[in-house]
């Protein structure tokens, strides 16, 4: 697989061992940004940082995954980077929620990290950011 480097993954969770395993997995082919919740995530981005994707934890204290991503697409800034969302709630309500929120993507803990790198992946060669 190919250096994917200047993308930038922002991930936001509080759980330090789901923020270690994506990072360790994912620096391998990006450029990885962690964060313990949406509040720090949310003064990283007002401080000029634009990460191309954000993959969130749905529940977080301070400020959960829902609030983040109502920050984020409210903003003519970042409004267009795509939100992926990490939760353990499996319920289709939560999921439809979310998408209607404007999510691009839920995924369910627990999940597989390879197939988190696809998605992203995926949808960075949609945006024509990656070849």
């Amino acid at each position: 697989m190919a250096d994917y480097t200047k993308i930038t993954i922002l991930i936001v969770d509080d759980e330090i061992s789901i923020r270690k395993l994506l990072e360790f997995y994912l620096k391998k082919y990006f450029t990885v940004v962690t964060k313990n919740n949406g509040e720090e995530a949310k003064a990283w981005i007002e401080a000029g940082n634009t990460p191309d994707v954000i993959v969130a934890d749905l529940n977080m204290p301070l400020m959960n995954g829902h609030q983040l991503m109502e920050f984020v697409r409210q903003s003519r800034s970042y409004d267009a980077v795509p939100v992926m969302i990490l939760s353990a709630n499996e319920s289709s309500t939560d999921r439809v929620n979310c998408l209607k929120s404007g999510a691009d993507d839920y995924v369910i803990k627990p999940f597989n990290p390879e197939e988190l790198f696809y998605r992203i992946y995926n949808k960075m060669k949609l945006l024509k950011k990656i070849a």
